[in-house]
Parts: C-alpha cells; structure tokens; sequence
C-alpha cells in the first residue's frame, strides 16, 4: 500500500510562486529579446557615419597640415605613445609636429581620442 501524500486530504500541494516560472523561463525569454533587437537593428537603414579619420583612402599626410580650427596636436614619443596635446597645457608650445612619423594635428579631443590617442598627462 502506497502512503504517498497525495492520498491524504489535509495535504495540499504548495502553489508555486509566480516568479518561479519567470526563473524557469530566463533562456527563452532572453532568446525573444535578442531575436527582437536584432531584428530591429538590422531592419533599420541607419548608418552611423564615423570620423573622417577611419575612412578607407585618408592618410595622415592629409590631416598633417594644420587646418583652421584644428589646434591639438597629436604627438608620438620616443616608446611609441600616441599622446595629444591641448592649448594651454604644460608641453604644448615645445611639441612639434613632424608628419613624416604620423604625427599630426586634431580639431577636436573626441577625433583624437577616436583615432586612439590618449590625452597628454601634464
């Protein structure tokens, strides 16, 4: 004779809580949103433009000649860091810009910062 719990009355089973089957379900539910996402990514026809300095063609002979406006001055030291310089900081009147290393000049600290160089420390 089987005793399970089922048998006797005053043994109700537990509902489960409604957050439960929310646990249950996270890998479907993540899969619905990526899917929706993506789909919604790829169906959209926008195109973020990105600064001229990625584009396929340009050279840094090209943005080696100072251009109204553009007044950060993009450095390469001697162990090879690509540092930019700001008017106004401490080493910016003694750097010059000698394109023949790929130095060269920015208009604005995000361009520069974009082309991966970083901001000069003092």
């Amino acid at each position: 004779m089987d005793m399970g719990n089922s048998d006797l009355p005053w043994v109700r089973r537990r509902r489960r809580p409604w957050w439960r089957s929310l646990l249950r379900a996270r890998l479907p539910i993540s899969l619905a949103l990526l899917g929706t996402t993506s789909f919604a990514y790829v169906a959209t026809e926008t195109r973020h433009m990105l600064p001229n300095v990625h584009y396929p063609g340009t050279s840094t002979t090209s943005v080696a000649v100072r251009r109204v406006g553009c007044d950060i001055k993009g450095n390469i030291n001697d162990r090879g860091e690509h540092i930019y310089h700001l008017p106004g900081q401490e080493y910016y009147s003694a750097t010059r810009i000698n394109s023949a290393r790929g130095e060269r000049w920015f208009c604005s600290e995000w361009e520069a910062w974009w082309a991966g160089w970083r901001k000069a420390k003092v």
